[in-house]
């Protein structure tokens, strides 16, 4: 009977206990300790299939290159070596000196050569003799009135002495004068200029007086 009644309390107290438990949670945070456990091991997979590695390719063999083998050098010649004793019956030579150079003369300097001297210029003339030019004519009515004075005539003379043309370079005042001044100088007859000793066209002025008597 003890036996009965220790089994039945005991398992009253079982009941109580995990009722109480219930109550305090403690039957389920044993509940989930222990079942977590069960579920991991359960959903554990497998490791996966490792995934090829793709290998390295392999390089292509290289041809060999010909080596070179320097080519062979030559044997070392023996070197002479010189001898600075002379030879017994080497001859004597005699070192004569050398005549001092003649002195260089400084250059002289030469002057610039002058320019050609111009031409020599001979103006025309009518005061020769063998030209017989005629005194010029005095006009009458000039005297009566009085009339006097010089004029200066700018004449034109070809190379061949005939007078061209001529013009009043300097007038005497009076008109009848003048161009009894320019009458007489395209009468006469002249020398020609000459340039070098060369006739040639050259004007000049020849002068002329009116003066009373």
């Amino acid at each position: 009977m003890n036996r009965n009644v220790v089994i039945a309390g005991s398992v009253v107290v079982f009941h109580v206990l995990a009722l109480w438990a219930l109550q305090t949670g403690l039957l389920r945070r044993a509940v989930e300790v222990v079942v977590p456990a069960e579920v991991l091991s359960e959903f554990i997979s497998p490791p996966a299939p490792k995934a090829d590695v793709p290998k390295p390719p392999v390089p292509a063999p290289q041809p060999r290159q010909a080596v070179q083998r320097p080519a062979p050098q030559p044997a070392p010649q023996p070197m002479a070596i010189p001898d600075s004793r002379p030879a017994p019956n080497a001859p004597v030579g005699v070192l004569t000196p050398q005549p001092p150079a003649p002195p260089i003369a400084a250059p002289v300097a030469t002057a610039p050569a002058a320019p050609p001297a111009p031409a020599k210029v001979e103006l025309p003339s009518s005061d020769a003799d063998y030209l017989n030019n005629p005194k010029p004519a005095y006009p009458p009515l000039s005297k009566r009135l009085g009339e006097q004075g010089k004029v200066v005539v700018r004449v034109l003379i070809g190379a061949d002495g005939m007078p061209q043309k001529a013009e009043i370079r300097t007038s005497s005042g009076f008109d009848r004068l003048d161009q009894a001044a320019l009458t007489t100088v395209m009468r006469w007859r002249y020398v020609p200029g000459k340039r070098a000793g060369v006739a040639e066209a050259m004007s000049f002025n020849v002068p002329i007086n009116f003066v009373l008597e």
